[in-house]
Formats: C-alpha cells, structure tokens, sequence
C-alpha cells in the first residue's frame, strides 16, 4: 500500500507538497488542475519497472504503453529543461518487516516501510537521466537506514550513507556506472562493495510496489452482445474496463470467495459482484452465461426489476456497463494492490454515485478465503453525492478518519495547489474550501432575484392593465 507521494516539476505540478495517502483517498477538483497527473506519474513509473531496457531511467510511453506522455521535455513543469523532475513516494512492506544486517559489523536494520527520493534532469540531449537516488528504510515514522546514489563535484557517482558502511572490494576501485532505471543499482557497481546485496533487495521491493499499481481510466469500452474467453486470467479488468467479463470468470473459475468485511457472509465472487450491482439498485439479476455448452462465447445477462425479462446487458441502460469495471477492479486486483481510478461516478445516478462510497470503503475492507485483502485505492471525482456519503458512513463509524483522505485540487492563478481536507469524526470537512463544488450559494442567490424581478414585473404588467 502505497503510504506518501511528493512530485515536483511534473507537468502543471510546481510541488505538489507531501500527499499522505490513506486506504482510501478521494481527490477532487475541477476540470484541467492536474489531478489526472498525479497517477499519470505513477503509471510512468510502474512501465519503467515493467520495460525490458533497463537503461532507460524512465519510459515516457508509446503506442503499446500503459501511457504516452511524449517527450521528457513536455513532462516538465513549463517545458523548462532546466527544471529537475523530482518525486518521493513511500509505501508500506508487506507481511513481515524488511531486515537489513550487515554481513561485516553484523549490524541491523528493521523498517516496514519504504520511501524512494528520485532526482531526474535533462542530458545534453534532452532525454533522461537519475541525478540523485535515495532510498529510506522506516519504523514507526523514523528513518532506521537511509542509502543515497549521487553524483559528487566531478559528476562521479558514489554510494552514500550515515548509518551503513560500505566497504570496497580490493582490486575494484573504478567508477560507478549509471543506475538500471530510476530505482536500481546495478549488479557491476554493488559487486565493487562486500555488503552492498541489500541494495538489490531495495529494487526487488520498489518493483512489487509499481507492479501493484493498476489504472481504471474514465472511458469505459461499450458492452458486447457476446465476451469470449478461453481460460485466461487477465491481470486486471484493463484500463477501459475492457477485460471485466473475463476478469469475472476467471476468478469465479478459480474458486475464489470473498466478504465485505471481518464477519461478513462469503460469495463466489461472481456472486459477490452480481449483489452489489443489485445493492446499488441497478439491476435485479446478473450474470454470465456460456451461449452453449462447450461453448467459449458468453453472455452477460441482467433483469432491470425481478419481474422483468432476462436481457443482454446490451440492452439495457449505459449505467450498468459503466460502473462494472469498478466494481470488478475494486475486488479482482490482488493483495496488497493500489487501484488508481478515474471517474468512477460517470453515467450514473446521483443515487448510485452515492452507494459507490460504499463499495469502496468495501473494497478497503475486504477478505478473500479468510485473508485480509489490504487493497487501496485512489479516486479522483467530481461527485458531491459520493463525498456526502462518505462523510456520513465516518460520522457512523462505518470508516475512521484515519483511513480516509480527501483532497481538493484548484488553480492559484497560473498555479496548481493540493489542498488536504480536514475529516474529523463527525464526517465534518473542518476546512471546507470556497467553490468546492461550484457556489452554490451564489446560484441560490441568483434564483431567488430572478424569481422576484419575475414577479415585479407580472405585479407591473397587472397594475398597467
């Protein structure tokens, strides 16, 4: 579970201050503030740690990639090359705490988080390149061991710590090399030192963190009259929804059974998806249904009311289509995933817009085979229905504060600032900024003038006839 995130000179972002990241954390705004940029960072760095060219300190994107963010030169705050791409983000170490013992003085270090400080600039040829890496090992908010890979005055690169000392091997005196990607000291340089193997172990933990990161876009593909699926498993419903159906079977095939909760009733997960489609009050019924025996074409089937008539999902409102995709990432995703989504409200009722509160404060608590599930997921909406329910299920202890995190994103001229909000535990917005969801209370106003200038002047052609 990803636990901090800081970005600098990235796209529109200046600085975006320390965002603390909660099970689940909602981030709204208007249109064009930069929120969308937030994950797209992310994603740029979970391609990276995907890439095969590990040479290549960060995978900008193309046409097969998770994202195209073009050249280095428009990722950076004003196009300035001078500007240095910088971003720190932390997570949290699954099951046990990382132990780190140094073979030689047989000191240890414990944590059960991680933190990595990446510096990015421009090289004399406009493309990317580490300027400084430095990773964290944290206990109980406290740094326990911190490992930085600079360059010094002559632009040498050097190893650095203040709690680890690393020893050379003799014989093996000759300059660092550049780092595999933005997190990776590579094999030839640790192999110049007697105790630095803990350092591959630091990448192999920033690789499951950005492989743990999946993406739900706010385009979603349209519903098919036929699925076909041939026993794969994808590994996440894609970034249009476009895999859910098979997404659905393949984890219903596996036996896999999940609750809402610690002492919540266990269903199939197809199951557990068609009742909360029919919690939100969508739908009567749904599932999917092979068009024949032995058959590897499917149907998606749905009744509107329970009197209604089994039909294709094709043919029923757009909501349905819309709003799978998130239910279906929310509690496919493995373990100890980060879902980032975006709009996960479009196309439905304000009604249902609310109940998706629910779902994901579901998703965050969920269990699967017994097992907690530890899912986090970041939202980004413009929905003031879903906001409203989640400050009512913290006012009724359904979710403590501490586990909720909302943020309001705005221009400040030419300026982007990320404001945190303040939830106390009476689902009260402590600071609750101006125009959050437009000024009501200006069109409040103007409705009640336009309605008595309209009736003065109905008094005045009265009074002339």
């Amino acid at each position: 579970m990803l636990t901090s995130l800081r970005i600098k000179n990235f796209k529109a972002w200046k600085d975006t201050g320390l965002i603390q990241l909660a099970p689940l954390t909602v981030i709204f705004g208007a249109n064009s503030s930069g929120k969308s940029s937030l994950g797209h960072l992310l994603l740029a760095l979970k391609q990276t740690v995907l890439s095969v060219d590990r040479k290549r300190p960060l995978h900008l994107g193309d046409e097969n990639a998770l994202i195209d963010l073009g050249t280095f030169t428009e990722c950076l705050h004003n196009h300035d090359l001078k500007n240095e791409l910088r971003f720190k983000l932390g997570w949290q170490i699954p099951g046990k705490q990382l132990e780190i013992r140094d073979p030689l003085s047989h000191t240890k270090f414990v944590g059960d988080e991680l933190q990595l400080d990446v510096t990015i600039i421009a090289d004399a040829k406009e493309q990317p390149r580490v300027n400084r890496m430095e990773y964290y090992l944290r206990q109980k908010d406290a740094t326990t061991l911190s490992v930085a890979y600079v360059r010094d005055e002559k632009n040498k690169l050097e190893i650095r710590s203040n709690q680890y000392k690393l020893v050379r091997n003799l014989g093996r005196g000759w300059p660092l090399d550049e780092p595999d990607k933005f997190y990776r000291i590579s094999d030839q340089s640790r192999a110049r030192f007697q105790n630095a193997d803990f350092l591959s172990d630091f990448a192999l933990r920033t690789e499951a963190a950005l492989s743990s990161v999946y993406y739900l876009g706010p385009l979603r593909e349209h519903p098919k009259r036929i699925y076909s699926w041939s026993g794969e498993t994808p590994e996440s419903v894609g970034q249009k929804g476009e895999f859910s159906v098979a997404a659905i079977l393949a984890a219903s095939a596996q036996g896999r059974k999940l609750n809402r909760g610690p002492k919540k009733h266990q269903s199939r997960f197809d199951g557990f998806i068609a009742q909360w489609l029919k919690d939100l009050g969508i739908i009567s019924s749904f599932s999917v249904k092979p068009v024949a025996e032995g058959r590897k074409e499917y149907e998606v089937l749905v009744k509107a009311h329970p009197t209604s008539s089994e039909v294709k999902i094709t043919d029923v409102g757009f909501g349905v289509s819309q709003v799978l995709p998130a239910l279906v990432q929310a509690f496919y995703c493995p373990p100890n995933s980060t879902i980032w989504m975006e709009q996960p409200e479009i196309h439905l009722h304000p009604q249902v817009q609310a109940e998706l509160a629910d779902v994901f404060i579901s998703a965050t608590q969920a269990r699967e085979n017994g097992k907690e599930r530890n899912v986090q997921l970041i939202v980004e909406s413009h929905s003031e229905h879903f906001l409203n329910r989640l400050q009512r299920r913290v006012a009724e202890g359904t979710v403590s504060p501490e586990d909720v995190a909302v943020y309001f994103c705005r221009r400040a001229g030419s300026a982007i600032e990320l404001e945190p909000l303040r939830l106390n535990v009476l689902g009260e917005i402590e600071n609750w900024p101006e125009n959050f969801f437009g000024d009501e209370m200006a069109d409040i106003s103007a409705r009640t003038m336009a309605a008595m200038q309209h009736l003065m002047k109905q008094r005045e052609e009265m009074a002339e006839r």
